[in-house]
């Protein structure tokens, strides 16, 4: 709430068509499709819920009610990354540029208010590790192709300037909890155009 500006209500999984931009299921994507990603706001809820039991132990461990319904303010690192060269070289199937880059994000911490200050209740202890990183968009593109990227990631970024204004409620233990996002170094605005 409010709802997301500028942001389509439609939650499926977007497929761009290196061709045509056309939208489709991620089940039978085109053979020259050259980006696949998640709608962001639907991603974190999943990264979320995922972490329900780590949320609850925190509530717990900082001796606070694990009823406590928030908000609780997550801090979010984004990164978009080169992947290098990932073509196949067998010489058969589509041609498709041999680079690819990778937007992903990791939740680092959650905090609530407590008392006129706020106490973190989660933390992540390996930030820059592979099992914390959650995918958001893969791309087959040259990370230094701005054109490319800014057509890609544009949705990407109006859903992430979008969520700044606006709180996430989620059930979360049978509870409606409510989540407001920071998001911290955003890995691509070098990047576009």
């Amino acid at each position: 709430k409010p709802p997301l500006k500028n942001v389509s209500s439609n939650t499926e999984v977007g497929i761009i068509d290196g061709l045509s931009g056309i939208q489709q299921l991620v089940d039978d994507y085109p053979v020259d499709t050259i980006a696949k990603r998640f709608r962001y706001d639907a991603a974190l809820v999943s990264a979320l819920m995922d972490m329900e039991e780590d949320i609850l132990e925190g509530l717990k461990s900082q001796n606070l009610d694990d009823y406590f319904k928030g908000p609780f303010t997550v801090v979010i690192k984004e990164s978009c990354d080169g992947m290098g060269d990932v073509s196949e070289k067998h010489g058969c199937g589509p041609a498709v540029p041999e680079k690819a880059v990778r937007f992903s994000f990791t939740l680092m911490s959650i905090s609530v208010p407590h008392e006129n200050s706020s106490i973190r209740i989660f933390e992540e202890n390996k930030p820059n590790s592979e099992l914390c990183c959650k995918p958001l968009c893969l791309m087959l593109a040259d990370e230094s192709d701005h054109e490319t990227l800014t057509a890609i990631l544009s949705p990407l970024v109006a859903e992430r300037e979008a969520m700044k204004d606006s709180v996430l409620t989620l059930d979360m233990a049978g509870i409606p909890r409510t989540f407001k996002f920071i998001f911290r170094g955003t890995g691509y605005d070098e990047k576009l155009v």
